[in-house]
């Protein structure tokens, strides 16, 4: 096999470094090593998007292996093929002369083959008195061999890319699947709550769906699908424990009323070891972080927060707790009532409800105090993020159709 030898194109080619030095690690190919063309070959076109080549190269490719005439590549074997245009056009399926000489290229700039020019450029191969190839000239296959496991590691992370998308896409399905059927029963039972709302932030969400998506967009949109669906859950819960509450304060009122003979000590402050003696009922509940609603719909919603993130925008989470920082300042909240929201909502949720504060900025008379307010009424289990958002989507609703 004609390896190590560095040769230069034939006419107006150029030739580049990086020809160069592929050609020169063609001597790092292992004594004896051989592989199955056709395996490699598959590998070839499940990676064909990560090397840069399109099914018509690939349809080259085919050609070309199919004139070496054995199944596997070996080291110790001449690995140049030499077929005229018209040979190889015929087996790449009829295609034309100047896209057949375009997908070769391809193929080289690829490295999957490179070129033995001869000196006036004509492939053919020179033979011995015994018949057997002596010197050819034309594509040589031998970067096929040695990238053969190369190629399989890039076709092995295709397929687990494919496997990741293929549940990535389920998952939205199913989750989509939810959210719709949520939003729908709250709406036919007349559950409290400004469903109109949701269900077009479902609507919205829903529309950025691509026909064609990378993993990266359909995890991203999976998401925000899962922080609205986990809202919603959060909205009916809530419905459900007021209610709930109702119904255990009518009972405890009639039970007072029917206890005439119980004693008035009871409502009387007791020590701090009869305090920590109570049973855990009587203690009062711990709050839960609320959960921040999808990115998308709080920058719908406060459209104002992106003027203060870095650079000027807001594209994750992390730019949007920037911007809070930098909009807390200018609205005079002390840095004590930030760190307190967000120890009792979470830093994403505290940043959410600082840039919500900011919309309304014109119409909060203190912009700390509000924001302790809210601190409070999280910790009781009083206050959602969602009502907030909704009524800042309405406003900026609003003010479009005002502008319009």
């Amino acid at each position: 096999m004609q390896t190590g030898n560095v040769t230069t194109p034939f006419g107006r080619r150029p030739v580049t470094l990086a020809l160069v030095r592929r050609q020169a690690e063609l001597v790092k190919i292992k004594p004896g090593k051989a592989a199955d063309k056709w395996k490699i070959f598959r590998d070839a076109s499940v990676a064909m998007h990560l090397l840069g080549i399109q099914s018509n190269t690939l349809a080259v490719l085919n050609a070309l292996l199919s004139f070496y005439p054995d199944n596997e590549l070996r080291q110790d074997d001449s690995l140049i093929v030499f077929p005229s245009n018209v040979q190889l056009s015929l087996r790449a399926h009829g295609m034309a002369g100047a896209t057949l000489r375009r997908h070769i290229a391809l193929l080289v700039t690829a490295g999957l083959i490179l070129r033995r020019d001869s000196a006036n450029g004509k492939r053919y191969a020179r033979k011995d008195g015994a018949g057997e190839i002596e010197d050819a000239f034309g594509f040589d296959l031998s970067p096929l061999l040695a990238r053969s496991e190369e190629l399989a590691l890039l076709a092995q992370q295709v397929m687990a890319e494919r496997s990741m998308l293929r549940r990535a896409k389920e998952s939205l399905t199913i989750c989509r699947r939810d959210v719709r059927k949520l939003i729908s029963a709250a709406m036919e039972e007349g559950a409290d709550g400004d469903w109109q709302a949701i269900e077009g932030m479902y609507v919205t969400l829903v529309s950025t769906i691509p026909r064609v998506a990378a993993l990266s967009t359909i995890e991203m949109i999976l998401e925000e699908m899962k922080l609205l669906q986990t809202e919603i859950l959060n909205q009916l819960d809530t419905l459900e424990n007021s209610t709930n509450h109702s119904t255990n304060d009518a009972h405890t009122e009639r039970h007072i009323q029917n206890s005439e003979s119980e004693s008035f000590n009871e409502f009387e402050p007791c020590s701090e070891k009869e305090q920590e003696a109570k049973p855990s009922a009587y203690r009062e509940p711990t709050s839960q972080p609320i959960k921040a609603f999808p990115l998308g719909m709080v920058l719908k919603a406060c459209p104002q927060a992106a003027n203060y993130g870095p650079g000027g925008s807001v594209g994750s989470w992390r730019d949007l707790m920037s911007a809070a920082m930098v909009v807390r300042s200018m609205l005079g909240i002390s840095p004590s009532a930030y760190q307190e929201a967000c120890e009792v909502m979470g830093p994403e949720n505290a940043a959410v409800a600082v840039v919500c504060i900011l919309e309304r900025a014109n119409m909060i008379n203190s912009a700390g105090g509000y924001l302790r307010d809210l601190t409070k009424r999280t910790a009781r289990g009083e206050f959602s993020l969602g009502p907030m958002i909704m009524a800042a989507l309405k406003a900026n609703a609003g003010e479009s159709l005002r502008a319009v």
